[in-house]
């Protein structure tokens, strides 16, 4: 399975691309990290997000992209920016026809470091070993990237086994 995770992001959006199966490690594609100005137009920012990441699936064809979910922050224009960065997000991946998940970030920690409250170096490093990288991806945001990649190929195809199950009936 070939998954593109983002950890979104308005200045900062992570793109990573990793193919694996459950319970194996997996391979680093590639990764990216999408930028734009804080003082840029915010209108012109999200188009050149979208624009972005329409590419990046283009080129990496994911079987499936994953999305770190937006939670509460005490500054509200970050989580702002991080919302709609988020949207676009989603929407790239529904737009290309693909499966979309969205992991919490204590989701994707716990699956990658064991701890749901494990920090950005923490998970850094994992990624790293996890993947049996020469150097740690930077900057973090990549990193965060390759995480939820990596979440999705281990938790996801689980998850959605389940989901399927009780839109079945079962339960």
């Amino acid at each position: 399975m070939r998954v593109l995770g983002i950890d979104p992001g308005l200045t900062r959006c992570g793109v990573g691309v990793v193919e694996g199966v459950p319970g194996r490690l997996g391979k680093l594609i590639a990764y990216h990290v999408v930028r734009s100005e804080p003082d840029e137009d915010i209108s012109q920012r999200l188009l050149n997000l979208d624009r972005s990441l329409a590419e990046l699936v283009a080129l990496h064809q994911p079987e499936s992209v994953a999305v770190e979910r937006v939670f509460s922050q005490h500054n509200a224009r970050t989580v702002m920016g991080t919302a709609q960065a988020s949207g676009v997000a989603i929407l790239a991946g529904a737009r290309a026809g693909l499966p979309v998940q969205t992991y919490t970030p204590s989701e994707v920690k716990a699956a990658v470091t064991g701890s749901g409250a494990a920090d950005k170096k923490q998970v850094t490093a994992m990624v790293t070993r996890l993947l049996r990288l020469d150097a740690p991806p930077k900057p973090a945001d990549a990193a965060d990237a390759i995480a939820i990649a990596i979440c999705h190929i281990w938790r996801g195809g689980t998850r959605a086994k389940l989901e399927a199950a009780v839109r079945r009936g079962y339960r």
